[in-house]
Formats: structure tokens, C-alpha cells, sequence
């Protein structure tokens, strides 16, 4: 028997957030919320809007239960090399610790040989 991955719907989940909690928020997520498919970038970027920021001992704690695709590693990596930031601030920007952008790179560099 084969599993298939299945992930949640965030489209919906931030859409009835947004309509229950949030509806003053609506206008700054519509441009997200309309794409075919979010990228987990999107999700981040979604729940930061929606919820702003937080405390950093909870922004930290949160970081930790985050995940990455493929993709998504590829479009921070992509990110830096546009924006020119170095690994520091790359880490800060998206909330990072410097070790994971390491990792990162290294991992997309075997991956692509």
C-alpha cells in the first residue's frame, strides 16, 4: 500500500482566518491568497502578515517547528544571491539561524553535481 503525502490547505485556513479574525487584513493577503499554489515562503509570509510579529522567545520557538521544500531552500538561496546579502543577513531576513543557510548551500551544491 502506497501513502500519499498530503499537506494542508493553507489557502483555506488563512482565507477563513482571515474572514473570522482578521477581515481589516484581507486587502494586504489577497495578492497571496490568489495564487494557483503557496510556497511555503508564501505560508511565512502570510502568517506574518495576519499575525505580525510576536515576541522573540515565541518568533524563535516557531522557527523550529518550520520546514522547507526544495523549492522554497532554492528561492531564499535565489534571494540572496539577488539582494547580495551575506549569510548573516540572509539568516536574519528570513528568520534563520547562519548554520541552516550554511547547510543549505552546501546541501544545493551536492545536489546539483
Amino acid at each position: 500500500m502506497i501513502s500519499k503525502k498530503t499537506t494542508p490547505n493553507y489557502k483555506q485556513i488563512y482565507t477563513d482566518i482571515i474572514k473570522t479574525k482578521f477581515p481589516e487584513k484581507k486587502e494586504k493577503c489577497i495578492s497571496l491568497l490568489n495564487k494557483a499554489d503557496l510556497s511555503q515562503i508564501d505560508i511565512i509570509e502570510l502568517n506574518n502578515i495576519i499575525f505580525e510579529k510576536k515576541d522573540k522567545k515565541i518568533e524563535k520557538f516557531n522557527q523550529r517547528l518550520r520546514s522547507y521544500d526544495l523549492a522554497s531552500i532554492q528561492k531564499i538561496l535565489d534571494y540572496q544571491k539577488k539582494y547580495k546579502y551575506s549569510n548573516s543577513q540572509l539568516a536574519n531576513h528570513f528568520g534563520l539561524s547562519r548554520n541552516t543557510v550554511t547547510k543549505w548551500k552546501k546541501m544545493i551544491s551536492k545536489h546539483h553535481v
